[in-house]
C-alpha cells in the first residue's frame, strides 16, 4: 500500500518538534497521585498509541492489561510491597540504595491503590497460534520498551500523570491478573492527576552536549 506521508513546511516541523520537546520537558514521575476519576477514553487512545509502535517483524509482543478494580489494585500493591520490603532490606546492594537516595524512595507503594488507573504491560515471550503452538518473537524486549515510549508520551500529551514501576521479581503480577504463561510482567504504570500538593525530586537532566554525538 502506498505511505500515507505529508511533507510539512520547515516552520510547521519546527513548530511541532519544539512544542513536543517542551512538553517532555515538563514530564516528571509522580508518586502521589490524586484519587480523582480519569476518562477511560484517554487509557484506550493511549494504549492504541502505543500499539502503533514499531516491532521485531511486526509481532507486536505486547499486551497491556488497565486494572481499576480496587481490590485488585490492593492485592497487587500488597505483594509488590512486600518484594519491595525484602528489596530494601536485604536484597538491594548500598551502591543502588544509595542511587534511590536522591529520589526520597522506599518500599512503600501507595501510588498503585491511589492513581485510578493502573497500567500493566506484559511482554510477550513468544506467541500462539489457534493450535496452541508456539510462534518465535524476535526483539521483544525491544519493541516492548518503545511501545511503552510511546504509551508514556501519550499519556503525557493527554495531561496525565505517570510513574514506571518495577517491582522485582514481578511474577505475583502475572498470577493475579491470570495471564497466560507465554506473557511475562515488563512494568506497572500507574495513571492519573498529581495529588494536591505533590512533589518531585529537584533533579538535572543531562544536557544536550552530554547525549547527542553528531558525526
Amino acid at each position: 500500500m502506498p505511505l500515507a506521508f505529508e511533507l510539512l513546511p520547515e516552520r510547521e516541523q519546527s513548530r511541532r518538534s519544539h512544542a513536543f520537546l517542551e512538553a517532555m520537558r515538563r514530564r516528571r514521575s509522580v508518586r502521589a497521585f490524586s484519587r480523582a476519576p480519569v476518562p477511560y477514553e484517554l487509557i484506550e487512545s493511549a494504549v492504541a498509541a502505543a500499539g502503533t509502535a514499531p516491532s521485531g517483524a511486526h509481532q507486536q509482543p505486547w499486551t497491556f492489561v488497565v486494572v481499576s478494580d480496587p481490590e485488585i489494585k490492593r492485592r497487587i500493591r500488597a505483594a509488590a510491597e512486600e518484594e519491595e520490603r525484602r528489596s530494601y532490606e536485604s536484597r538491594m546492594p548500598d551502591e543502588w540504595l544509595e542511587a534511590l537516595r536522591p529520589l526520597g524512595t522506599d518500599w512503600r507503594k501507595p501510588h498503585i491503590e491511589d492513581a485510578p488507573f493502573l497500567i500493566v504491560v506484559f511482554e510477550q515471550a513468544y506467541g500462539l497460534r489457534e493450535d496452541g503452538s508456539r510462534v518465535k518473537h524476535y526483539y521483544v524486549r525491544e519493541s516492548v520498551g518503545i511501545a511503552v515510549g510511546f504509551l508514556l508520551a501519550s499519556l503525557e500529551h493527554a495531561g496525565l500523570a505517570t510513574l514506571t514501576h518495577t517491582p522485582s521479581p514481578m511474577g505475583f503480577v502475572r498470577a493475579i491478573l491470570e495471564r497466560p504463561e507465554n506473557e511475562r510482567p515488563y512494568v506497572l504504570i500507574p495513571v492519573g492527576y498529581p495529588a494536591d500538593g505533590c512533589m518531585v525530586p529537584d533533579l538535572v537532566r543531562k544536557p544536550l552536549d552530554k547525549i547527542l554525538v553528531r558525526r
